[in-house]
């Protein structure tokens, strides 16, 4: 990640109002240098999909170690008159100094699992805390979203082209690079393809057609311009009496003057009935020896319009999608929180602490923990994942795992190798490793998404893959709610 222009010099002030509140009270009490321990998790997976994909590690890795109070940050905070001068001084000086466990960027994960851990002060790790959220949410739920659509297409390319449906510009930019990682192939966002080193794809609009007096002059003014990448839009007019033939004469003059075939050439359909015309247009592109020419679809594509397209037959090479894709359309949000989990005492080490709450889907895990992800030995094909206390040993014989809710539903793994989920990434505010390139993370991707069942990956009803407790961290978290309701009799 290339990181100097990327955080506004006032983005400490990248959170909610009562995260201030809450730092200026801890700091008059003197409790603001207590350490904490907090995970965040989701709680129901996105887009009706088994799975989502871990993304937005280095966003948050990069924020934590600039993150700063700049003169013009404090200068705002005094100008509300709510906050003590003291207070602001002792923010000029803060730094984010915690340690960060998380899963690697990229990877297959569930809800109800701790996805990153932030141990540091209580003040710190309330003033990372909507930072943190809204990278993850955001580019896990695209990176999500995309993963769909790629499983939709099967083996043919995926163009992200969102930018302009995008909700803002950082949107755009990070959500290019959530579906990069998720398998998109290229974008159409020049600024993510220099920031991230993104491949690059595109043809050209509809008003480079109308700009010139008949779609033959935009066709050959296009070709003249890209003789080895030349994608024509052929629906301004009308796709099978205007824009196909006049592509196809177009590209002939050109294979003509080339002596040979472009590198690359092909049409784009941005509307209509895709299969129909794809079929149509391939029988076409062929029947004039053009066989090697791609047929580029787009134009408010999914994964169940894509699915359904595949079903029909339709001749297309690749699909570029855009708006559902880059505002993961029909999923709303991930819903990723950030909750205190434990609580690091003098004598008694770490202590766990527990939210309770009137709807049992917010009763938050307690204690710190680690996320153990259980393999078949023989296939690599991932089984289940059971969340454990951080001093619980790893498995290695015969293992009972059960439902953390419907318990009598139980199953013991036994041929099997583990991998704990959880690493350090950040010791002391500082990085333990180098950033990682996109395409690296990418690759991580791709071979994760590669141990899961087939059934646990399909777009529709799909397969609900264990996410379980351990006995001990099953049994600590019920006898602190049974405490806790004791208490209120």
């Amino acid at each position: 990640m290339q990181g100097q222009d990327i955080w506004p010099e006032d983005s400490a002030l990248s959170g909610d109002f009562y995260q201030f509140n809450m730092m200026q009270a801890h700091y008059k009490r003197g409790t603001h240098q207590k350490k904490v321990a907090f995970d965040v998790y989701f709680r129901k997976l996105p887009c009706g999909s088994g799975y989502a994909i871990f993304t937005g590690l280095e966003a948050v890795l990069d924020f934590l170690e600039r993150v700063r109070f700049t003169e013009t940050s404090l200068s705002f905070l005094r100008s509300l008159q709510l906050y003590e001068e003291d207070f602001l001084s002792y923010l000029a000086q803060l730094r984010f100094q915690g340690d960060v466990y998380a899963f690697p960027e990229g990877e297959v994960v569930f809800a109800e699992e701790p996805l990153l851990r932030i141990e540091a002060t209580i003040n710190e790790a309330h003033w990372v805390e909507t930072a943190i959220l809204s990278m993850i949410n955001h580019q896990t739920l695209i990176a999500t979203k995309t993963s769909r659509i790629v499983h939709a297409a099967q083996t043919d390319p995926v163009l992200e082209f969102g930018l302009r449906r995008a909700h803002g510009l950082e949107a755009g930019l990070y959500g290019a690079r959530a579906a990069y990682i998720a398998g998109a192939q290229s974008t159409s966002n020049v600024q993510a393809a220099r920031r991230f080193d993104i491949p690059l794809s595109g043809t050209h609009g509809h008003a480079f057609v109308q700009s010139f007096a008949s779609e033959v002059e935009a066709f050959e003014a296009f070709v003249d311009a890209f003789p080895e990448s030349a994608i024509l839009l052929v629906d301004t007019y009308d796709v099978l009496t205007s824009g196909l033939p006049h592509a196809i004469a177009v590209f002939a003059r050109l294979i003509q003057r080339l002596g040979r075939k472009p590198k690359r050439y092909g049409i784009r359909l941005d509307s209509g009935d895709l299969a129909y015309l794809s079929k149509v247009a391939r029988s076409e592109l062929d029947a004039h020896g053009m066989h090697d020419a791609l047929i580029v679809a787009s134009g408010d594509l999914n994964e169940d319009l894509i699915r359904d397209l595949k079903i029909q037959g339709a001749k297309i090479d690749a699909w570029g999608v855009g708006t559902e894709l880059i505002t993961a359309q029909g999923c709303g949000a991930l819903g990723a929180v950030y909750k205190m989990v434990a609580e690091l005492e003098q004598d008694a080490g770490w202590v766990p602490r527990l939210k309770v709450s009137e709807n049992p889907a917010k009763i938050t895990t307690p204690h710190i923990k680690q996320v153990v992800r259980f393999y078949d030995r023989q296939k690599g094909e991932a089984l289940a994942d059971v969340v454990m206390l951080f001093d619980e040993s790893i498995p290695e014989g015969p293992y009972e795992i059960f439902h953390p809710i419907f318990t009598l539903k139980r199953k013991i793994l036994k041929d099997y190798v583990t991998q704990p989920m959880l690493q350090p990434v950040m010791r002391d505010g500082q990085r333990l490793m180098a950033p990682q390139s996109v395409q690296d993370i990418r690759r991580h991707s791709e071979k994760s998404l590669l141990k899961f069942a087939p059934e646990i990956l399909r777009l529709t009803n799909p397969h609900e893959y264990a996410v379980d407790l351990s006995q001990r961290l099953w049994d600590l978290k019920q006898s602190m709610v049974l405490k806790y309701r004791e208490q209120r009799l």
